[in-house]
């Protein structure tokens, strides 16, 4: 791991058996330059150890049983937690071995993590290939119909079954589940993740002719670097764009959140006509 992420994670500093001698929980400051190790161990280039210098827990332990109920009834049964607790003690008093997972991993504990990891999947090539023949992913199964897109210019995106999109522009984007995208849509580093259900054109109609949002992203709507979650009713003329880069701010009220400069609008919400955010 090199420095820009290290404290988000367990890091760890190993001898040359790979055995661990010390586990730090998100450290951060000087506890952080502490969990330096030359990960030439690992067999990195120089180059490649002097960007990576950390190693990084990805969680997935493997314990002795009987080791493991002596830690959790004997020796720490007042710990909760694996990471910052028993593993950290356990180094201390047990042989604790690290092993080298050396292929994609992408941990998605923070929003941004989560929506990186997310849109790197329209690279081309991604990282991860869901599409694989060798080992493909399968879903389940929704029984939708294919999507329908009508004078669409889509480019570097992921569209799922059962989407409308009419005369809408789509870059390096995901689109979710039964999406409804209008004429003049315009979508960018966004990952909208779809619908639960379906409106009828004639419940979409009478929503519009009342004044009200349906579900989905309305005319001339222009988005980007947003995370969009189910159901979202987002309005016509609508601007989320985050021009001032605002980082952090919580506005649940009007249907969003704002996580590291990336907009989060919220499960259910509605973003009325006109909206700037």
């Amino acid at each position: 791991m090199d420095d820009s992420r290290a404290s988000d994670y367990g890091l760890m500093k190993i001898d040359k058996t790979g055995r661990i001698i010390k586990f730090s929980e998100k450290p951060k400051g000087v506890n952080l330059e502490a969990m330096k190790v030359d990960t030439t161990i690992l067999g990195l280039s120089h180059q490649e150890a002097k960007r990576s210098p950390y190693i990084a827990s990805m969680g997935v332990y493997v314990f002795n049983r009987d080791i493991l109920l002596k830690l959790l009834r004997w020796r720490y049964p007042t710990s909760n937690d694996f990471g910052s607790e028993i593993i950290p003690s356990a180094v201390m008093e047990h042989n604790v071995q690290a092993y080298l997972f050396n292929d994609y991993w992408e941990d998605i504990g923070t929003v941004k993590s989560f929506f990186d990891a997310n849109l790197a999947l329209t690279n081309q090539p991604s990282q991860f290939e869901f599409y694989d023949p060798m080992t493909p992913f399968f879903t389940s199964p929704r029984y939708l119909p294919p999507t329908k897109v009508e004078k669409c210019r889509v480019v570097d995106a992921i569209i799922s079954h059962g989407c409308f999109l009419q005369e809408c522009s789509v870059e390096h984007s995901i689109v979710g589940v039964r999406s409804r995208l209008e004429y003049g849509v315009e979508l960018k580093d966004t990952m909208m993740m779809g619908a639960d259900y379906y409106q009828t054109e004639a419940e979409i109609a009478s929503l519009l002719a009342e004044g009200k949002v349906p579900i989905g992203v309305g005319t001339n709507t222009k988005i980007r670097n947003c995370i969009i979650d189910k159901n979202a009713k987002i309005g016509k003329d609508v601007v989320i764009a985050n021009k001032d880069d605002v980082q952090e701010a919580a506005r649940p009220q009007d249907g969003f959140y704002i996580r590291t400069g990336i907009t989060v609008v919220l499960k259910n919400a509605t973003v009325k006509d006109g909206t700037v955010i």
